[in-house]
C-alpha cells in the first residue's frame, strides 16, 4: 500500500493497515520516528481507541516505543501506557531517557514493575530501581523474587559510573579442567539460568578467579574432548570499582566483546557487555560536548530553573574574563579616540584567535580524553599546534592585511593589524594545546572549564597586540 504521509487527510484514516503496514509508517529512512505516526498515536488517545493505541504501539520495537515516550506530553504519556504490552515494558524501561523514566515509573504499580524487571539483567534492572522514589523502591523489590532482589541491592551498592554498576552479575563459567563436551552438555541442562545473551564462558580455579575465556564461536568448533584450559585466550579483567570510562578505554583499546568483573579479592562477580559499552560511549561523548560549552544535559522535560542554575556560574566567570579583556580598551581609550578605525578591527583579531583557539581546544580535549595526549607527547603536541597558529596566523595575516590596506589606504594600520593576528593565532594555539593540559594535570575536567580560560587568553591578546602595536606605529 502506497501512502502520501505529508498529507494531513490521510494520515489518520489507515484503520485497516496491517501490522507490517504500520511498521513501514512509523519510521522514516534514519530510523527516527515519523512525526505523522505520533501524530496518530495522539489522535488514537483523544479518541480513547484503546484497540487502536494497542495495534500502533505492537508496530514498534520497545526501543522506538520509548523514543515515542520522550514525544509524548506527560498527560498522553498516561494514556498509553495502560497499553504497553506486560511484557515489553521492562524494556521499554530501560531505554528511556531518565527523566523521563522517572516520571513513567510514578505511574506503574509497584507488583507490575516487579515482574517487569524479573524479564530484565540484573545491570539494566538495577538502572531501572535507582530511578525510583525511596518509598516506591522498597516496595518494588519487596515484591520481587529474593535471588533477583539481591542482585539489584548489589548492584546498587557500587558506585555510579562504575564498572559494579554497568555489570550484569548473570556469568557463564566453566572449571579450568573441564572438557569442551562437559561445558556445552552442562549449559543445555542448565539453559533456564543461563543468561539471555553471552558471549564468552569464563574458565575459572577453585577460588572463582578467571584465568581465562572461552569465545562461544571456539567452543562450537572445538572437538568434544578438548579440554577448555587449551583453548582459552587470556582475559582483561575489570575491578568492580573501575570507573566506565576507564572500561570502555579498555574494551576499545582491546577491542573486547566482554569481559568479566572481578571484586578486590579477584573472584569473578559479573561480566560486562559490549551493548553496555555503546551506551557508556555515547553518554561521556555527549557530556565532554556539552561540558565544551559549559551545560549540562537538559532533557526534553527539563525544568527552566534547573537550566538556569547549569548555565549561570560558567556565564557569570565569562563575565569576569570578558571584564578583565575589556580593561584593556579602557586602558588605550585615548587611542581609539585619535583612530576610529581601530574599533572596527580589534573585534576580528579577537575573534579570529578564538576561532583557532576553538579547533586547538576540540583536538585537545579528545585528544586527552582517547589516552592520545599525555606527559609523555605533549611538548611535541604544543609544539606542532604552535607551528600551525604560526603558520595560519601568517596565511590570515596576507590575506586579511591586504583587505585592510584596500579599504584604509594605511600601511601603518595595515603592519598593525597583520602583526597582532600572527601573535593571537599562535598565542590561540598555545594557549588551546596547554590550557586543557594543565586542568587535566590539577584533576580538573578540561572539557568543561578550558573554554572560558581559552577564550580570555585570546580576547586580552589580541586587543592588547593590536591596540599596542597601533600605538607605536601610528601615533
Amino acid at each position: 500500500m502506497s501512502r502520501d504521509l505529508d498529507d494531513p487527510e490521510d494520515e489518520l484514516d489507515i484503520d485497516t493497515e496491517s501490522e507490517e503496514d504500520l511498521e513501514d509508517l512509523a519510521l522514516g529512512e534514519d530510523y527516527a520516528l515519523n512525526p505523522q505516526f505520533v501524530s496518530m498515536v495522539v489522535d488514537a488517545a483523544d479518541r480513547g481507541d484503546s484497540e487502536r493505541l494497542r495495534d500502533l504501539l505492537s508496530a514498534l520495537h520497545p526501543a522506538d516505543v520509548a523514543d515515542l515516550m520522550g514525544f509524548l506530553s506527560a498527560d498522553y504519556r498516561e494514556e498509553v501506557l495502560p497499553h504497553l504490552d506486560p511484557e515489553a515494558l521492562a524494556e521499554i524501561l530501560s531505554e528511556m531517557d531518565h527523566e523521563i523514566r522517572e516520571e513513567v515509573l510514578e505511574a506503574v504499580a509497584p507488583e507490575t514493575l516487579a515482574r517487569a524487571l524479573g524479564e530484565l539483567d540484573s545491570d539494566d534492572a538495577a538502572d531501572v530501581v535507582d530511578d525510583l522514589e525511596a518509598d516506591k523502591r522498597a516496595q518494588v523489590l519487596a515484591a520481587m523474587p529474593e535471588t533477583e532482589r539481591a542482585a539489584i541491592e548489589s548492584a546498587l551498592s557500587y558506585g555510579e559510573e562504575t564498572a559494579g554498576r554497568l555489570m550484569q552479575r548473570e556469568v557463564v563459567a566453566a572449571p579450568q579442567f573441564w572438557s569442551v563436551g562437559q561445558a556445552i552438555d552442562h549449559f543445555r541442562r542448565e539453559a533456564d539460568d543461563l543468561p539471555e545473551l553471552f558471549f564468552d564462558v569464563y574458565v575459572v580455579d577453585p577460588s572463582y578467579h578467571p584465568v581465562g575465556a572461552v569465545p562461544i564461536s571456539t567452543l562450537l568448533r572445538s572437538k568434544r574432548d578438548t579440554p577448555l584450559a587449551q583453548i582459552m585466550e587470556s582475559v582483561s579483567d575489570i575491578p568492580v570499582d573501575m570507573d566506565q570510562e576507564e572500561v570502555a578505554y579498555i574494551f576499545d583499546k582491546y577491542h573486547l566483546i566482554s569481559a568479566p568483573v572481578v571484586e578486590p579479592g579477584g573472584r569473578l562477580v559479573g561480566q560486562i557487555t559490549v551493548d553496555d559499552i555503546v551506551g557508556v560511549i555515547h553518554e561521556e561523548s555527549q557530556e565532554d560536548i556539552l561540558a565544551l560549552a559549559g551545560v549540562s544535559d537538559a532533557g526534553r522535560n527539563a525544568d527552566v530553573m534547573d537550566i538556569v542554575r547549569s548555565r549561570l556560574p560558567w556565564l557569570l566567570l565569562n563575565t569576569l574574563t570578558a571584564a578583565l579583556a575589556v580593561s584593556v580598551i579602557q586602558a588605550f581609550e585615548d587611542e581609539i579616540a585619535q583612530i576610529v578605525t581601530l574599533a572596527v578591527l580589534m573585534p576580528i583579531v579577537a575573534s579570529l584567535g578564538g576561532n583557532g583557539a576553538t579547533q586547538t581546544l576540540t583536538v585537545a580535549v579528545r585528544a586527552l580524553a582517547s589516552r592520545e595526549l599525555s606527559a609523555f607527547n605533549a611538548l611535541r603536541t604544543v609544539g606542532r599546534e604552535m607551528l600551525v597558529g604560526l603558520l595560519n596566523g601568517s596565511i590570515l595575516a596576507v590575506v586579511t592585511g591586504a583587505a585592510v590596506y584596500a579599504l584604509f589606504r594605511d600601511v601603518g594600520l595595515c603592519v598593525a593589524f597583520a602583526a597582532a593576528l600572527v601573535i593571537n593565532m599562535f598565542m590561540a594555539s598555545v594557549a588551546g594545546a596547554l590550557v586543557p593540559l594543565a586542568l587535566d594535570r590539577m584533576g580538573r575536567d578540561p572539557a568543561v572549564s578550558s573554554a572560558v580560560f581559552v577564550t580570555f587568553v585570546t580576547d586580552f591578546t589580541g586587543f592588547f597586540a593590536f591596540l599596542g602595536l597601533a600605538a607605536l606605529i601610528l601615533l
